[in-house]
């Protein structure tokens, strides 16, 4: 028997004898013993993304915070934390998932917007990193603690970086952080309430392949570090690209390492004592460790247009009707068969295009397809829309599945529904 294997540029998936397999499982068994649509997530690929974050930056004291916002799955969160990952949780809820997860306060950097004061005050209370985006905030947290609860400042640059205006969050319209053209009145706060500012952040968008743009982040603020005489950290955010189809540009870690790490030990040198270097991934590190296997229902040819219509839509992936986003989709069910075009439809009574005009071996009924790169806000960013129920989570590690989230049932979308007395 001849066997041959092709090796995903993403997931790490094999084909060997023209079944699609990860870590030895084969993605169909996957999908015969959960069902579809299932989210399936390499657990190796995502300690291995972790591995390659920290050889990058290893001439720096680096502390990785795990974007939690793009995959919040507690087993997940173990895993990473496990593997030398703190977490970045943008809500008071999300700490208390990596809480619950075993993460300590202290590895929790805690960065909400436009909330209220008690969430700041309840993040102060699970002894979390509180990092603080807007002056209304800052003078709160200076009036009720004072000099005695650290805190970090996040600071919008004024840069437009990303991928598209709607994952650049550094540019002047932006509603995160408070503008380098207001430290002043940061400073002032500062010294009226003695607050303890132990650290600076800027967190530009998503997307970002030029080691420049991260480089300019930097050095903005490394130039204003010296008003802020106790600082234990610097964070740069994240927003390091991955590839989502053959021939993607995508941010070379490596070589921002290699800069950044250079510029960073000069910057410390000069500030008078060794700092700390964050980052904040996300994507990087989940993105292409995650599938979405759907179910082929319908396969419609229209006079313009052969529709592929699968048991999954926009209430289980968002991301290409949000943000126009591009997903490699592969027919895993007859990986040898000619090539045409289809368009590949979710079910919800909306317009839910996962993929127009794709080029995939032919397509059929009950074939499954695998929807590459949706270990980032793919889960995360799943409803219930048209009340369907959202697809269950499975975790591939050490060559096991484990269930880590139960498909929803009928019972999930009526437990907080009150019948009203008509």
């Amino acid at each position: 028997m001849v066997i041959y294997a092709i090796f995903a540029q993403f997931f790490d998936m094999e084909l060997i004898d023209g079944k699609y397999l990860v870590q030895g499982i084969g993605l169909h068994a996957i999908a015969q013993e959960y069902g579809t649509p299932v989210y399936v997530y390499d657990g190796h690929k995502m300690v291995s993304q972790l591995h390659n974050l920290k050889n990058a930056f290893s001439e720096n004291p680096l502390k990785i915070k795990f974007a939690m916002k793009s995959l919040s799955n507690i087993s997940i969160l173990k895993l990473l934390h496990q593997h030398g990952a703190g977490i970045d949780a943008v809500s008071i809820n999300e700490a208390r998932l990596a809480l619950g997860a075993g993460v300590t306060g202290a590895d929790i950097n805690f960065t909400p917007n436009g909330v209220d004061f008690s969430e700041i005050e309840e993040g102060v209370d699970l002894g979390l990193s509180v990092n603080l985006d807007n002056l209304s905030a800052l003078e709160k947290f200076g009036k009720k603690y004072g000099a005695s609860y650290p805190c970090g400042i996040r600071l919008n640059p004024h840069i437009m970086a990303g991928g598209n205006y709607k994952i650049s969050t550094g540019h002047s319209n932006s509603k995160f952080g408070i503008s380098i053209y207001q430290l002043p009145d940061v400073l002032r706060l500062i010294s009226q309430y003695k607050i303890n500012v132990t650290g600076l952040h800027i967190h530009t968008g998503s997307e970002i392949t030029e080691t420049d743009v991260f480089l300019k982040m930097a050095e903005i603020l490394f130039g204003i570090a010296s008003d802020f005489p106790s600082l234990k950290f610097i964070d740069i955010g994240s927003g390091f690209k991955v590839a989502y189809k053959e021939g993607d540009h995508t941010t070379n870690i490596y070589d921002l390492g290699l800069k950044l790490g250079k510029n960073f030990k000069e910057f410390y040198h000069r500030y008078g004592r060794q700092l700390e270097l964050w980052i904040e991934p996300g994507k990087y590190v989940v993105s292409e460790a995650g599938l979405l296997i759907v179910k082929v229902n319908v396969v419609k040819p229209t006079p313009s247009v052969t529709f592929a219509g699968v048991d999954s839509g926009l209430n289980h992936l968002i991301r290409p009707m949000m943000y126009d986003a591009y997903h490699e989709i592969v027919n895993i069910s007859n990986p040898t068969g000619s090539q045409k075009i289809y368009t590949v439809v979710g079910n919800i009574c909306e317009t839910d295009t996962l993929g127009a005009d794709r080029k995939l071996n032919e397509v059929r009924e009950g074939d499954l397809l695998a929807i590459k790169n949706a270990g980032a806000y793919g889960y995360s960013m799943a409803s219930n829309y048209n009340s369907r129920f959202r697809p269950p989570e499975v975790l591939v590690w050490k060559g096991k599945t484990q269930l880590i989230r139960k498909r929803d049932t009928l019972d999930d979308l009526l437990r907080n529904q009150v019948v009203a007395e008509i």
